[in-house]
């Protein structure tokens, strides 16, 4: 199933995906009551979390059918601040915010029922612009890459309080004027990638699974190689296949998507190609058997399907189709959980 995110017309679709074709059907709209943007899936695959970023800030919690993956709507709870991203412990038992215009990070508890709870656990100051925050394979380490500061802050993380403190060191730094954005882990835990939006780069790090902290070992260009357009950019979102063979970057500026092949031994990242996408690729996503990868546009208001070649890691459209206003969030899952 296939959930995005609408952020002008208040709504998340909810899409049925053929594995074969990549062809999309519409199977629900659902209302929300603001401008739905960041979205997370639950560990367990049956709750989706949806940050509302027009005020009264909020997350609402819906729960996922396990028959037929739609959606009904459980709670309507505050958040701290208008949160950027959204993303889960690996228990399910907390939620984590980013709040770009906020400063700020925050942690709130979920509870049994898979609720997100009013009361935070924390909110914690941060350099300027946070603009994600995941915690890694073990759910001891948190990290939340700070745009205006250059740099991608390091939390240990108590997985049984909920609450964060700062690593030693607290900081790994890029590039001045990068704007570090997204960040995800690699498959084998080994290895993790981060978009710099300003400068549409990637950067790859190790990572030390005994002190939770990374080390910057390469940085690639997430532009196309004929682009003219000047800095700054604005890379966006990253996506690494199940197999943990090939990444993929979105980048506005030049409306296009980025394929890049992983080197197992180092994580080094070699260019597969540039392919032109929707107006504005703010968000994509992976299907969890690595096939597909869907592309939507915040101001074409459409969204492509590709084909992934399972060996080059070339892409190939396959189908197009018109979602609400400014979509910008993909969130992929088989129904029910663990399907082959």
């Amino acid at each position: 199933m296939i959930y995005v995110s609408n952020a002008d017309s208040n709504e998340i679709y909810v899409m049925s995906l053929d594995d074969r074709t990549g062809a999309v059907d519409l199977v629900q709209k659902v209302s929300v009551p603001g401008a739905v943007m960041p979205l997370a899936i639950s560990p367990n695959r049956r709750f989706l979390y949806a940050s509302l970023r027009s005020a009264p800030f909020s997350v609402s919690t819906l729960a996922i059918d396990q028959a037929a993956g739609r959606l009904s709507l459980l709670s309507i709870v505050p958040l701290p601040d208008n949160m950027a991203y959204l993303s889960t412990d690996k228990t399910g038992r907390f939620l984590f915010g980013a709040s770009y215009m906020g400063d700020k990070i925050s942690i709130n508890p979920i509870n049994r029922q898979g609720l997100v709870q009013a009361e935070p656990v924390q909110v914690t100051a941060t350099s300027p612009h946070p603009h994600s925050i995941i915690a890694d394979p073990s759910n001891r380490y948190l990290f939340a890459p700070s745009l205006g500061g250059d740099s991608i802050l390091q939390f240990k993380f108590d997985p049984v309080t909920g609450r964060a403190t700062p690593n030693a060191p607290p900081f790994v730094g890029a590039r001045k004027g990068a704007g570090p954005r997204h960040i995800v882990f690699h498959p084998n835990g080994r290895f993790v990638y981060s978009t710099n939006e300003l400068d549409a780069t990637v950067n790859a790090h190790g990572f030390d699974a005994v002190t939770g902290t990374l080390t910057l070992v390469g940085t690639a260009s997430a532009l196309p190689a004929d682009f003219r357009g000047n800095a700054p950019f604005s890379a966006a979102d990253l996506h690494i296949t199940p197999d943990g063979r090939f990444l993929y970057a979105s980048e506005r500026a030049s409306n296009s998507l980025v394929a890049f092949a992983i080197d197992p031994q180092t994580g080094a990242l070699a260019s597969i190609g540039s392919y032109p996408t929707e107006t504005q690729p703010r968000g994509f996503n992976i299907d969890p058997r690595g096939r597909h990868l869907l592309a939507v546009g915040q101001t074409s208001h459409s969204m492509t399907s590709y084909a992934i070649h399972p060996e080059a890691g070339t892409l190939a459209p396959q189908h197009r189709f018109s979602m609400g206003k400014n979509p910008n969030w993909v969130e992929i899952i088989d129904i029910p959980y663990g399907c082959e």
